[in-house]
């Protein structure tokens, strides 16, 4: 593999404000993990970090350096876990960094549904079954059929990643099915139905949906233009807002360059914090664009945003 450089950002468009609010650490409730750095079989056109095969600008994490993050995560109150890359399940050593995971708390994977085996998902059912606490599963799927997801995440991947569904059903899962806007959003109802239907096709009797905004860094800023000037986040726009929505209140993201301040940042120098966890415990100035969507939406990579479930 080799490292694939950042794309080039349209004319006229500015990763940084000039400065910004600081936001606090108030608890660290939550740790990502990046397990698969920027690898991944997919190479999505709207991916926000780029992720390709050949992407290696971020590195696996080892089975042995998770368990140290876990353990040192432990130490500082960490209630859930989320784990993320590129892939997570191109990395052989997934299910055991999950099984450890479940011995601590909660856990989500973000995946892309296309690469599950009936080995891993069978290991993995019997390691919910037997943890306290929950395997969450969000599978990424941008349209509600082949004709306008494909043409962002690759040929054939709607029915690859709908067969994923599938299987996870078949395992005892309910995974949430996750979907950048990339539709008009004079459609969301429609397209917010078409999806229901097909989760149900594959068997899902209680279909979840995830509905995240587009973030205009990576290939999106290529597809899309990336963000505007008035794209930043103000010391008046915080004012009676509730901090708690912003992910750099109480999360933090480890990869294999150390601890940043978030996933959705993983791919700029200064949201790396440092090599300690402790190092991460200082404030963090939102002076990048894609601040300004997390303030519009919340909390959009966890799993306490909207979930939208279909009643019928």
């Amino acid at each position: 593999m080799h490292s694939a450089s950042s794309p080039t950002l349209p004319a006229g468009t500015s990763r940084l404000a000039a400065s910004g609010p600081a936001i606090e650490l108030e608890h660290l409730d939550a740790l990502w993990l990046q397990v698969a750095g920027t690898v991944c079989n997919l190479r999505c056109a709207h991916c926000f970090i780029s992720c390709a095969p050949e992407n290696d600008t971020l590195d696996f994490l080892t089975l042995e350096t998770v368990l140290g993050w876990l353990e040192i995560a432990r130490r500082h109150g960490v209630k859930e876990y989320y784990v993320t890359g590129g892939e997570p399940f191109m990395h052989v050593d997934l299910p055991g960094m999950l099984e450890a995971m479940l011995r601590r708390g909660p856990v989500t994977v973000l995946t892309n549904g296309t690469l599950f085996t009936e080995r891993v998902l069978t290991r993995l059912a019997a390691a919910e079954a037997a943890s306290a606490y929950s395997l969450e599963l969000r599978v990424s799927i941008d349209g509600p059929t082949p004709e306008t997801n494909d043409p962002i995440r690759g040929e054939g991947t709607f029915d690859r990643a709908m067969e994923g569904i599938r299987k996870l059903l078949d395992h005892g899962f309910l995974p949430i099915l996750t979907a950048a806007r990339v539709w008009d959003p004079a459609d969301e109802d429609m397209v917010r139905d078409r999806f229901f239907t097909a989760l149900r096709g594959v068997g899902c009797k209680r279909p979840r949906l995830k509905i995240l905004p587009s973030l205009r860094l990576g290939r999106e800023a290529l597809r899309t233009g990336g963000y505007d000037r008035h794209h930043c986040v103000t010391e008046e726009m915080l004012e009676s807002y509730d901090r708690a929505q912003l992910l750099c209140s109480n999360s933090r993201v480890v990869t294999s360059r150390g601890v940043h301040v978030c996933p959705i940042l993983v791919d700029h120098p200064d949201s790396l914090m440092g090599p300690a966890l402790e190092d991460s415990f200082r404030p963090f100035e939102l002076r990048h664009r894609a601040c300004f969507t997390c303030w519009q939406y919340g909390a959009i990579c966890s799993n306490y945003g909207d979930i939208g479930r279909n009643a019928t």
